[in-house]
């Protein structure tokens, strides 16, 4: 795929493992100098992207803090200066039945998936203004279109996003920035590690192609929307990746199963 990327640099947060690393080295095929940020840098990680011929940097960041949101971006332009593309993409769950989430899940689960994002978009269009330039993409989940019983906050927090990234296209569009959502199903990451291989067989089997997604082919979509030859004409649109898992409702558990989770 020629992109047209060669060149440019991206920032991505949650980019040291999965989805997030997955793009990040999609991205390096097409000559993008890329800056992953994460609460623990991995060399491994870094030395896979640089293997692409590109730079890369490493950034420790908490990106529940918003001062750790400044301290990032800071850094990341410090490197490259200038960012062309951002993925927002850092993501946390906790598993709470409803009459048990705590205030320490409500405001962990938010801050990480949701207020992080608003803080970075909005640092990262400062500069992007600036440049009358840029494309930023946020990572979704199909957690916004089928309801699951155990995962209320996370599901909060994913709908969120669609309705920042839309408001965010509209405003950044008079300075050429676009801002659209890309909208992961069900691929094995360090996210979704703790459900039980009963329950991801029950998934598969819901799934209209039969199958989990490939990392790359989520690294592959990133890079289409983030292209301005690829993409340039699409903002505040979403991308759904999940081999059509939004098309089923589900819930795995039985009316009994439910009376116990809050009982």
């Amino acid at each position: 795929m020629d992109a047209k990327l060669e060149g440019k640099t991206a920032l991505i947060t949650g980019g040291t493992r999965g989805i997030g690393l997955h793009i990040a080295l999609a991205l390096a095929d097409e000559g993008v100098h890329v800056a992953v940020a994460s609460r623990m840098p991995d060399a491994g990680a870094l030395e896979a992207i640089r293997s692409r011929g590109v730079r890369a940097l490493a950034i420790a960041a908490d990106v529940s803090r918003e001062k750790a949101i400044l301290d990032m971006v800071e850094a990341a332009l410090g490197e490259f200066g200038q960012l062309d593309l951002f993925v927002n993409n850092a993501a946390v769950t906790q598993h709470q039945p409803f009459t048990k989430i705590n205030d320490e899940a409500w405001r962990a689960t938010l801050d990480t998936n949701l207020s992080a994002c608003l803080w970075a978009c909005r640092e990262v269009s400062k500069h992007m203004i600036r440049q009358r330039r840029g494309s930023i993409l946020i990572v979704g989940s199909t957690a916004m279109y089928t309801p699951a019983p155990r995962e209320t906050v996370y599901r909060i927090a994913k709908a969120g996003l669609k309705t920042l990234m839309q408001s965010t296209a509209i405003e950044l569009a008079p300075f050429g920035i676009r801002v659209n959502l890309l909208v992961p199903g069900h691929y094995r990451t360090r996210l979704t590690a703790g459900i039980p291989p009963e329950i991801e067989e029950r998934l598969k089997k819901e799934i209209p192609l039969r199958r989990f997604g490939d990392l790359d082919e989520c690294g592959h979509a990133a890079v289409m929307l983030l292209s301005d030859h690829l993409s340039g004409y699409t903002t505040g649109a979403e991308l759904i990746v999940d081999g059509g898992l939004h098309l089923r409702p589900f819930c795995f558990l039985s009316d009994e199963e439910l009376r116990r989770l809050n009982s």
